[in-house]
């Protein structure tokens, strides 16, 4: 496994973060608590120490199931929750305010089991509350001990504004990045050299369809988000192309005898220099997987042939 430090911090993770979205329980078809827990007990045997969550996914139940998974193994990883985003009286809205981050926190603390969260992050901006009522807030907590360090999460370029005079604040920022989705690229590249922020990816594998298991006929059920149009990359236009990339991955795959995921992830290791890579699992075998992404490169060749083919 690769390790590095998050930017302005002294927090060491591993470059592949376990994703929690699938530990929600929602979404993602048929998920099983007992297969979710021994992904991450797979995760920790091997060498993965970065786990990232939200209070969102699944209500909470996200962070419940990572707590539970971890136990006595908490002292030894890395946990990365997020806050901002409210869900009530059927409808879901942003909030930022202190109030609320300390709210928030307090009940994430408590799903988790854990007396402290060692990356805690901005979800989504709700354009109303001032960014330095969001940085004193948490240096707040931090001083308390209640969060190591904080970042943000879908940040773009049009938001550079807003965050001058924090650039030593920040340790990391969210943005989706993947074969399947490069529209951000110029953004996460501009922001992490102009704010010294490590990028952290979601949406590394395009919700699933950079694994190679699917083809144009398959099929998700109603409990799956990807069934939805706005989960572009199976539908239309957009999954014949990322089936094409996959062809690709799957010759690049057979090559170095990689599993086609681990190539999706690889590329995004080598093409965004000192980046955290996340990608969800719902068992063990996925995590397994994702692993063979650890400690190789691709060629100059591969990435260009990569990069040619993921380019609109």
């Amino acid at each position: 496994m690769e390790y590095i430090k998050l930017k302005n911090s002294d927090i060491t993770v591993s470059r592949l973060c376990m994703g929690g979205c699938p530990m929600g329980g929602h979404g993602w078809g048929n998920v099983q608590e007992a297969e979710l827990i021994e992904a991450v007990h797979t995760a920790l045997d091997k060498g993965i120490t970065f786990f990232d969550t939200a209070d969102t996914y699944g209500l909470g139940q996200s962070e419940l199931t990572l707590g539970k998974a971890l136990g006595s193994h908490r002292k030894d990883v890395v946990i990365a929750s997020k806050f901002g985003v409210r869900v009530g009286n059927g409808k879901t809205t942003y909030d930022n305010s202190p109030q609320w981050i300390r709210e928030a926190l307090d009940a994430s603390l408590k799903r988790l089991g854990t007396d402290y969260i060692d990356l805690y992050q901005v979800h989504y901006r709700d354009g109303v509350t001032p960014i330095y009522d969001v940085v004193e807030t948490l240096e707040e907590l931090k001083a308390k001990g209640l969060i190591r360090a904080y970042g943000l999460s879908n940040l773009y370029l049009k938001d550079a504004e807003e965050l001058k005079g924090y650039e030593d604040r920040f340790v990391s920022f969210q943005n989706e990045y993947s074969l399947a989705c490069r529209k951000h690229e110029e953004d996460i590249l501009s922001l992490s050299d102009s704010f010294n922020m490590t990028p952290l990816t979601w949406g590394s594998l395009g919700q699933g369809i950079l694994t190679g298991k699917y083809d144009k006929n398959s099929v998700f059920g109603s409990d799956d988000r990807r069934s939805r149009d706005i989960y572009v990359n199976f539908h239309g236009e957009k999954l014949l192309k990322n089936l094409e990339i996959v062809e690709v991955m799957k010759s690049i795959a057979a090559k170095y005898e990689k599993s086609v995921p681990s190539v999706a992830i690889r590329f995004i290791l080598d093409k965004l220099a000192d980046s955290v890579v996340i990608a969800g699992a719902k068992n063990p075998k996925q995590i397994i997987s994702n692993v063979e992404a650890a400690d190789w490169n691709l060629s100059q060749e591969d990435i260009t042939l990569l990069d040619d083919i993921s380019n609109l």
